[in-house]
């Protein structure tokens, strides 16, 4: 099959599941995803599962897991979600993601297993369902060592929660999905502690104290195992390097040092150092075990994170960034501010209308000089028109452009940085476009940057 004729029919494919209940649209329940994997034989039960939740950090903290697996021989699945430009993008065997070709291969086999479910409830499978049950499936086809599952929503009623990860990893909690998950702290990590299983090896972010406390108990009623990040493990030493960061990591076997990762931010360091404790966990490193420093540096040597703090142009220098909440807005701003340097900033944001617009760009403010706002091709995108009405009391109207198109709201922004107060040329400007990942991938898209 010629690559315009799979795409063609990945374009169908996506149109038959875009009929379904998006991501955005839930029926909190697990009795569909099991009801789809027991007829398939129960895929996700046929390889050990490190599961990842949280509300930021968890598909960088995905691929680096990912990357140290795939250093020590594991053939591995990688399941995360949302996607940047392609679908593919989220099921990923050998660490990269399947054809499009594969994809609609399993679809198909699938399908009418699917027709069944539906048949037998109220609520059709959702499409994000349908997604985690075809990921389950080739893992399971292909066959894969180990799978690293990353939660899509919540934890406790999410679909990825049916597998039994012996490992579970928590990412940094904070506000995110409040129509779903609601707007308190501790309803939030109740909801998301929901993946650490019984017996399972449970490693722990640096969290606020009330997440802590919730996830502690989840742990003590479940007889699991915990490691905590800044007690068991964590980032001993941080230095900007070119490219990304030089790091000195205490893991749960020891010490590694000298750890180069190509990424920029300190919550990526801390993401490297839960993603390093999670595997070392997989392999049951303890105080007298350690994986091979060596193995360890390799591996994160190769990491990548499209769409995370990305260059996608120099001079001016263009930033992709998939922040999407406040959280995620913050240390993105730390990031730019300490490791940029930039001497002119115009921020290009764009965000989905059921997302905290005051709070992202209430981060973001410090750091930006001029923000340039616009929308995405997403129904759920914030009209831009609203979205200054919102930025209005936060930046000024004399800090902040409309620009409705994302291609013209990148072009004005690339101006603006190339110029200062008075109208002349400046050096040393920047521009980063973020607010939605779904604006971060269409912004990679525009630079001519292939699917992740």
């Amino acid at each position: 099959m010629t690559a315009p004729e799979a795409l063609e029919e990945l374009r169908q494919v996506e149109a038959e599941l875009n009929q379904r209940w998006p991501e955005t649209k839930l029926d909190p329940s697990v009795d569909r995803i099991k009801a789809l994997a027991e007829i398939l034989g129960d895929p996700q039960t046929s390889y050990p599962v490190i599961h990842i939740g949280g509300t930021n950090g968890k598909t960088s903290t995905s691929r680096m897991v990912d990357a140290l697996l795939t250093r020590v021989g594991l053939r591995t699945g990688r399941y995360t979600s949302p996607h940047l430009q392609l679908v593919t993008e989220r099921i990923n065997v050998d660490n990269a993601p399947i054809s499009p070709e594969r994809y609609v291969e399993v679809y198909r086999d699938v399908e009418p297993y699917i027709g069944i479910v539906d048949s037998r409830s109220e609520v059709p499978m959702s499409k994000f369902e349908v997604l985690t049950g075809m990921a389950f499936a080739a893992f399971a086809d292909a066959p894969v060592d180990a799978a690293v599952i990353e939660v899509g929503m919540g934890g406790r009623w999410d679909a990825t929660n049916i597998a039994d990860g012996k490992i579970a990893v928590l990412c940094p909690v904070g506000l995110d999905h409040t129509d779903y998950l609601g707007s308190s702290l501790e309803g939030i990590a109740e909801e998301k502690a929901g993946i650490i299983k019984p017996g399972a090896v449970a490693l722990l972010a640096e969290q606020d104290p009330v997440v802590e406390r919730v996830f502690l108990r989840r742990v003590a009623e479940v007889d699991a195992t915990v490691a905590r990040q800044g007690s068991e493990f964590g980032v001993l030493q941080r230095d900007i390097a070119v490219g990304g960061q030089m790091l000195r990591l205490q893991g749960l076997g020891g010490v590694y040092d000298e750890i180069f990762l190509p990424l920029h931010g300190a919550h990526q360091a801390a993401n490297a150092a839960l993603a390093l404790a999670a595997v070392e966990a997989f392999f049951g490193a303890g105080a007298d075990r350690q994986l091979d420093v060596e193995a360890v540096r390799e591996a994160f040597a190769t990491v990548a994170s499209p769409g995370r703090l990305e260059r996608v142009r120099s001079a001016p220098t263009v930033l992709v960034d998939a922040a999407h909440n406040p959280h995620g807005a913050k240390a993105l701003a730390r990031a730019l501010d300490e490791e940029f340097g930039f001497r002119k900033l115009v921020a290009v944001v764009g965000v989905m209308d059921d997302k905290d617009a005051v709070g992202i760009l209430t981060e973001l403010e410090p750091v930006v000089n001029e923000v340039v706002l616009t929308t995405n091709s997403s129904p759920r995108a914030m009209d831009p028109d609203l979205l200054a009405g919102v930025a209005i009391p936060i930046f000024g109207e004399d800090r902040m452009v409309v620009q409705p198109h994302l291609v013209d709201a990148i072009e004005e922004a690339v101006r603006l940085a190339e110029e200062d107060d008075d109208g002349g040329v400046v050096s040393g400007g920047g521009v980063v476009v973020t607010g939605s990942v779904v604006t971060a991938g269409e912004a990679r898209a525009l630079f001519g940057k292939a699917p992740a």
